[in-house]
């Protein structure tokens, strides 16, 4: 069963930042449902497996924001 995930992000500051986050989390293996909410500083996706959330956090963090579970 999926559980969806809140992210914090912060350092996006337009639509290009918010795209970016959304396509790195999109090309995960086992995430999906993604929306990101670049006034709020949020992503929130459904993950299949928890331990997705960490992989998720170092690829936000890799692409260069800073990323950190709600």
């Amino acid at each position: 069963m999926a559980s969806q995930i809140t992210l914090n992000v912060d350092g996006m500051s337009c639509g290009h930042c918010s795209g970016t986050v959304q396509r790195t989390l999109e090309e995960i293996n086992g995430i999906s449902g993604v929306s990101v909410d670049l006034k709020g500083k949020k992503a929130t996706f459904q993950v299949d497996n928890e331990s997705l959330v960490d992989t998720a956090v170092k690829e936000v963090t890799d692409a260069g924001y800073k990323a950190s579970k709600n």
